[in-house]
């Protein structure tokens, strides 16, 4: 899995002792690599289930709900709910 504190240049950032001195940036991207959240949508005139990262990339389409939460905790990922 992602360390959510990887620079893009490939060097990581170590999370501080203290984790009440995390930075902006580090707290944005905490566990963004593992939370999804699903949402229904119109996808070739069906109603299916859609599957975003957290930050809002579509990663799929499911048939039902039930087939996008074991698909997402298949990949060792976490359903987050939405309100």
């Amino acid at each position: 899995m992602n360390n959510p504190f990887e620079n893009s240049d490939g060097h990581e950032e170590a999370l501080p002792a203290d984790l009440r001195r995390i930075t902006g940036p580090q707290l944005r991207t905490l566990g963004m690599s593992q939370l999804a959240y699903v949402r229904s949508v119109m996808h070739d005139g069906e109603l299916m289930v859609a599957i975003h990262a957290a930050d809002g990339t579509p990663m799929a389409v499911a048939e039902d709900e039930e087939s996008a939460m074991d698909a997402i905790l298949e990949h060792e990922m976490i359903p987050t709910l939405l309100q």
